[in-house]
């Protein structure tokens, strides 16, 4: 110890002063990873029930007074009305990605590929994936062969609630696959092992304990897979890191729960501001609507006979008269916190006008494709992982063919591709090419790549080229080649 630290420790213990040895607090994560996949679910299912029962049965857990939770007053009645935001975000965006997959190409084996994607309907089971893995954060591609169902490699998606991973320095080593069972009226878990040496298989029951899979009558033909390929016939894929869950996948949704249930909440208020604030009458008892056969008083209604009872007043000059009123409601005010409210549902995740929301009129064609650069930024994301993902899962699965045939397998080229979106108009594009050709910074063979892109062929753009400069006046020379014979003259 420095002679100016002995010094300070003699000051401190002469003047008594305590070090501060930091602060200790003690957080109860209340959920599991699986149990925020349940909430995801319910609230990506978007039934009204189910949300009122979810949230009934874990608010005195979560510690929070939702509007899903809530009990009217006895004798009272409330109208809860869900949006169905959740799952028209991931629906949308799910759209807005996966639409615009143009093509999966391969520079080899491109025909074998092809009888795969059909055989195990990639078009449907890719934006399925994506829905899946927006949802619940994250899933696998499960690559696995049964001759009795296909002479192909049958590849499925399992949801993040479904499997489990093994980290080993940060790296997946292995992937356990997770399926519910059937057996001799008993209900089992079935854990399939992925590592690279090979497949091996577990059986537990409901309540964890484990059986002899051999034992077990429905099982016998889940026997272990040794792998000399050395690789994990599975693709993971996330859009984004949980950091609540370390090494798994982030849930769109994560974060907006409370927002997601204040936004049904307004909906539901204003509902009921509408329905308070319509016409009432006040009826003298004499003159009450009664039943034609029994004389019974009719029941009012919400709809369509809402009425008050009113004594007959004995007063002197009173005259029995049927009287109504109107409340106001509140809609600038309704309005605004529904926009607030609205806007922190889709902050980082997606547009308004993405979802065919309006929330501000009269906005030219440049201002609302201002507005669409948040879903921009979403796409993008899920566009990167998912060519990246698509590509692995081709190589992958090619690679699972070879191991079957016992071939060696090659490395492959793959080419995953995706159209645009929100581009601006063809009209806008020929306004902006046009100024580059007139300032002469962008070539013709540029100006008509840009334009067309990829809706037109290679000859098309070609033939296209040579047209506009020939209208131009610009000749079109073919350059000669020095095996060519410059003078014309005869050879033999």
């Amino acid at each position: 110890m420095k002679m100016s630290d002995k010094i300070k420790q003699k000051i401190r213990d002469f003047l008594d002063i305590d070090v501060n040895h930091g602060l200790s607090v003690n957080i109860e994560q209340l959920l599991s990873f699986d149990a925020e996949c349940f909430v995801n679910r319910i609230w990506y299912r978007g039934k009204a029930n189910e949300l009122q029962n979810l949230y009934s049965n874990i608010n005195d857990s979560i510690g929070n007074n939702h509007f899903w939770a809530s009990s009217p007053t006895k004798g009272m009645r409330i109208r809860k009305i869900h949006t169905g935001l959740p799952g028209l975000i991931v629906d949308t965006l799910t759209n807005v990605s996966v639409g615009d997959l143009n093509d999966i190409k391969l520079f080899e084996r491109q025909s074998e590929w092809d009888a795969i994607a059909t055989e195990n309907d990639l078009d449907k089971l890719v934006p399925a994936a994506v829905r899946d893995v927006l949802v619940f954060g994250d899933g696998v591609f499960k690559l696995s062969y049964d001759e009795n169902i296909s002479k192909h490699p049958i590849i499925e998606f399992f949801e993040a609630d479904r499997v489990e991973y093994e980290y080993t320095r940060g790296r997946v080593t292995g992937i356990v696959f997770k399926t519910r069972k059937e057996s001799g009226g008993k209900v089992y878990i079935l854990k399939e092992y992925y590592r690279r040496s090979g497949i091996s298989y577990d059986l537990e029951d409901m309540y964890g304990q484990q059986y002899d899979i051999t034992s077990v009558r429905g099982f016998e033909s889940y026997k272990e897979i040794n792998n000399h390929s050395d690789f994990i016939p599975a693709v993971p894929m996330r859009f984004r890191a949980s950091v609540v869950h370390p090494g798994r996948g982030k849930s769109i949704f994560d974060g907006k729960h409370d927002n997601f249930d204040a936004f049904d909440e307004i909906v539901s208020q204003w509902m009921l501001a509408v329905r308070k604030g319509q016409i009432k009458t006040y009826i003298p008892l004499d003159l009450l609507p009664r039943d034609n056969e029994t004389g019974e008083v009719l029941a009012g209604s919400d709809f369509d006979n809402d009425y008050f009872q009113i004594e007959n007043s004995m007063a002197e000059g009173d005259t029995k008269k049927i009287t109504t009123t109107q409340g106001e409601i509140q809609h600038e005010a309704l309005l605004s916190t529904y926009c607030t409210v609205l806007d922190l549902c889709l902050q980082g995740i997606i547009s308004p006008s993405t979802l065919g929301i309006d929330v501000k009129k009269l906005d030219n064609a440049e201002a609302q494709r201002e507005k669409e650069k948040t879903t921009l930024y979403t796409r993008d994301n899920i566009v990167s992982v998912l060519t990246a993902t698509l590509e692995t899962l081709v190589k992958t699965t090619l690679m699972f063919c070879d191991a079957i045939n016992g071939v060696e397998y090659k490395d492959v080229n793959v080419d995953v591709s995706f159209g645009g979106y929100a581009n601006p108009s063809f009209e806008a594009q020929v306004e902006t090419i046009g100024k580059a050709s007139q300032y002469g910074i962008m070539s013709t063979e540029t100006q008509v790549e840009e334009l067309y892109g990829d809706s037109k062929d290679k000859n098309w753009k070609a033939a296209e080229v040579r047209r506009i400069k020939e209208e131009r006046g610009i000749e079109v020379v073919e350059e000669p080649a020095v095996n060519k014979n410059p003078f014309g003259f005869a050879t033999e």
